[in-house]
């Protein structure tokens, strides 16, 4: 069977990945490199990010913002960069008549971007009142805090936009130094999706778009230490009238063998509104109105969680409520019925996550930038179909369990020795 996508390697480390779709006159162009706030050091904590902002205010060729937006402004085209702990992004979606213009553009920001110190100073400004909105939006930033609990003072558990403190410090030798030792043609991926099935000398084009990347090899990052040998509990004292918690467990990362069990362990847990979480805290008992629950896979770690937002008066019958629910498909087997639809949701909800050019793009640029190699559909829905009701209960045995379980919650509290007691499974 023929690949939905092509890959190519060129002399110089740099990766292209080709995902042709019929049905769409669009076209994504993504730079992803693999490089993000876990590559960071104290000193430079949020340089990731603040550089992705760096390389929107204007290139060489495009001096300022204005002259960089307006081309895929006047075409309707959509732009955007993002960054995580171990990748950084940039990206243009365009009509596929301009993939030369998206083209020149991705590769102009992430080349040729000026690092003006006076743009950098100016831009310390906004990244300041970013980190003001996420610390005054307790539903994000308790996010945020889920990760000082269980990584505490490493690279995994600061923030990704860095402190304003270290914000404030931050000059233009240290982006020159940081884009030079990150920044590498080696651990660099391109992905195109969309309409690219008459485009012509694709591979060219890139090489010579790319051709003054960056070709020395990039600097590795730490590793991330994990001791914990008991329940965890973070508590932030904010006057609110809702509680805002992240309540769950170590798990597995991206290249552990059941990651896909617990893909469909967390589905049971909380995907969609029939699913365990939402029936037990909203449906049956009113608790809230958001609530996630995440599986969250990186290179080295991994975590569940429930995340939630509840009224201060009833945070206490909302913990025990989930920890019932970890128990529950800790201590009893699944019935066929209830996983089959886990693994339906799952594949339903991928094919259609997958419609768009730019979700495309990032489907396959993401598996060959952290796990060095690409599953198809088919493949990955072959793992999620050999997953068995034993398999979610031995997981679940794995993972719900007193050393692995954490508790971090916003809210009008002083105290987490109310919340120790209730942390027993």
């Amino acid at each position: 069977m023929n690949k939905p996508y092509q890959k190519f390697t060129f002399k110089n480390g740099l990766r292209l990945v080709t995902v042709p779709m019929r049905n769409t006159q669009a076209v994504t162009v993504l730079v992803l490199v693999g490089t993000g706030s876990k590559y960071e050091t104290k000193g430079i904590n949020g340089i990731s990010h603040f550089l992705e902002h760096m390389f929107l205010k204007g290139t060489k060729k495009r001096p300022n913002t204005l002259k960089l937006m307006e081309p895929l402004d006047k075409i309707g085209g959509e732009y955007n960069a993002f960054t995580g702990q171990e990748y950084t992004g940039y990206w243009a979606k365009v009509d596929s008549k301009h993939i030369d213009l998206a083209l020149d553009w991705v590769s102009d920001i992430f080349i040729n971007s000026k690092l003006d110190s006076s743009k950098i100073e100016r831009e310390k400004g906004v990244i300041t009142e970013e980190i003001n909105m996420y610390l005054d939006t307790p539903m994000r930033y308790i996010m945020d805090l889920w990760d000082e609990l269980l990584f505490g003072n490493q690279p995994a558990g600061w923030l990704i936009s860095g402190t304003k403190e270290s914000i404030s410090k931050l000059r233009r030798r240290h982006f020159i130094d940081y884009f030079k030792n990150h920044y590498s043609s080696y651990n660099t991926i391109i992905a195109i999706a969309g309409n690219i099935e008459k485009i012509k000398n694709l591979k060219t084009k890139i090489k010579n778009y790319f051709k003054n990347i960056n070709i020395k090899k990039p600097r590795a990052r730490e590793k991330v230490i994990q001791n914990q040998i008991k329940p965890g509990i973070l508590v932030h004292y904010k006057k609110t009238d809702q509680t805002h918690l992240c309540f769950g467990v170590r798990g597995y990362n991206l290249f552990h063998r059941d990651r896909y069990i617990l893909d469909i362990l967390n589905a049971i847990l909380g995907g969609g509104l029939t699913s365990r979480m939402w029936t037990e805290l909203r449906g049956k008992h009113g608790l809230v109105y958001y609530l996630f629950v995440i599986n969250h896979n990186d290179l080295d770690v991994g975590f569940l969680l429930t995340h939630v937002g509840v009224n201060n008066e009833r945070i206490e019958k909302t913990i025990s409520i989930i920890l019932n629910q970890y128990k529950l498909i800790r201590d009893k087997k699944i019935n066929s019925e209830e996983l089959r639809k886990a693994k339906d949701l799952i594949k339903g909800r991928t094919i259609l996550s997958l419609e768009e050019s730019n979700e495309q793009a990032s489907f396959y640029a993401f598996q060959e930038l952290l796990e060095n190699r690409i599953l198809t559909l088919e493949q990955i829905f072959a793992k999620i179909e050999a997953v068995t009701a034993e398999d979610i209960q031995r997981v679940a045995k794995d993972i719900f369990r007193p050393e692995k379980l954490n508790l971090a919650l916003i809210g009008p509290f002083k105290d987490k020795r109310k919340f120790e007691k209730l942390l027993k499974i």
